[in-house]
């Protein structure tokens, strides 16, 4: 029986050698592309970085107050939604993903998320949404030489793994004042999904004196159940037209409970089956999610231009998979930085002095490591917010655009006798963003 970290280690090595020969055209359900690392533990996982707005500033935000766009990240800055405010995202991206000696490329595109938050009160207000939690994309082939075959000749062992799915998470937030300038939030969120692992071995010699079958093991685990995230936000006037703000969010840990089901069928070389499908096991179980931590700090002029500063940590050293077992990862801290400045947002005369403008930076840990290396995630980010010309005291439509290159991971050379090497991933993300905030609850008045 493997021990946790002896399982970690494996499933991370399957995951180096496996990239050795890397398909195009992964699964498409979560628009991740082909990405090897998400078949380590949930997946690629969303460590809570927002919207469009946040993403054109590095993924920063948490104590950045703004009354346009949907404040989710925080829970407690919903309290600064002053009308009632649909928000959709739409996401795009393209991606190197190489080692040492092979690179695949691919595009992908998806519904990033959707948000309504509404102002209840002059001291309450509250949003409900989805979007993504964790997303599963990957599709890698082995091919190994087989020793002592039956027939005596040359064999070849071709593993195919592959994985598609993630996880989603549909929240009720809701933020209040509490005392001037201090401001809490609260979020519930349903979490659900499906993720879907198979793994082919297909064993074959150079004369065909081996029929050639193939083994499929199958895994379709369903998630769902229920987490919760808490936040806090001081804002405080230090200056003449400068104000700072301070933030915390933490994210409980949980245990996501769900049903998992492993089959295994053989295949001729023509697709069909060659046996019926066999279930090895079926039942329920729980994966660990660690807790996130997050802290920022903000400073604006309270007019048109803001200056954030976050960092987060996960405790992923503490995750477990199904059923108590699963990779040993490593904590994560993340650390971002951005902005964003609007030049004259009452102009009437020149349109791109209303234009918001972003840009960040992010450097983040990867929760693997390989041979005691740290793996990272950095990236650039920049983004546009566009008022619609037709904008009134009552309704306003913003369109926003988003965009983050990066680098995640590298090629260093584990192994040069086995030609290992770790992966790398480069990416240049998109994402369109639409607002739209109307005034509701108006009481009408006779003159």
């Amino acid at each position: 029986m493997l021990s946790n970290k002896e399982m970690g280690r494996t499933g991370l090595g399957l995951v180096l050698v496996g990239s050795m020969v890397l398909l195009a055209g992964g699964a498409q359900a979560q628009g991740l592309g082909n990405s090897p690392y998400s078949r380590i533990g949930l997946g690629e996982f969303n460590a809570n970085t927002g919207g469009v707005r946040q993403m054109g500033m590095g993924g920063v935000g948490l104590a950045a107050p703004n009354a346009v766009n949907v404040n989710e990240l925080n829970p407690a800055l919903l309290y600064y939604t002053n009308r009632t405010t649909f928000e959709a995202g739409f996401n795009g991206q393209y991606k190197t993903v190489k080692n040492a000696t092979a690179s695949n490329r691919s595009g992908s595109g998806t519904l990033g998320y959707l948000a309504l938050s509404v102002p209840l009160s002059s001291k309450w207000a509250a949003a409900v949404g989805l979007k993504p939690l964790s997303a599963v994309d990957y599709e890698s082939n082995i091919l190994q030489a087989v020793v002592n075959t039956p027939s005596g000749q040359p064999a070849q062992s071709l593993k195919q793994y592959r994985g598609e799915g993630g996880i989603s998470e549909a929240y009720l937030g809701q933020g209040f004042r509490v005392a001037k300038g201090l401001t809490l939030g609260f979020t519930a969120s349903y979490v659900f999904g499906v993720i879907d692992e198979t793994t082919a071995t297909t064993v074959s010699t150079t004369d065909n004196s081996i029929s050639s079958v193939k083994v499929v093991e199958r895994q379709h685990t369903r998630y769902s159940d229920f987490a919760f995230r808490a936040g806090g936000h001081y804002r405080k006037s230090i200056a003449k037209d400068l104000s700072m703000n301070l933030a915390g969010v933490y994210s409980f840990a949980h245990n996501l409970n769900g049903q998992q089901t492993n089959t295994q069928e053989r295949e001729n070389a023509d697709g069909t089956l060659n046996s019926a499908p066999t279930t090895i096991s079926d039942g329920r179980g729980s994966s660990y999610v660690p807790a996130l931590a997050q802290v920022g700090v903000s400073f604006d002029n309270e007019k048109n231009w803001s200056l954030n500063l976050d960092a987060s940590q996960q405790q992923w050293s503490k995750f477990s998979n199904f059923n108590g077992t699963g990779p040993a990862l490593s904590n994560t801290l993340r650390v971002g930085l951005g902005g964003e400045i609007t030049p004259d947002p009452g102009s009437v005369e020149h349109y791109f002095q209303r234009v918001s403008y972003r840009a960040g930076v992010s450097l983040g840990q990867m929760p693997y490591q390989v041979n005691g290396k740290t793996l990272y995630d950095r990236s650039v980010s920049w983004g546009f917010g566009f008022p619609m010309p037709t904008a009134s005291a009552l309704e306003a439509t913003t369109i926003s655009l988003a965009f983050t290159y990066g680098v995640r991971g590298n090629t260093d050379v584990l192994n040069a006798s086995l030609g290992t090497s770790n992966v790398q991933e480069n990416y240049i993300r998109g994402q369109l963003g639409i607002t739209l905030n109307n005034r509701w609850f108006i009481k009408r008045r006779l003159q």
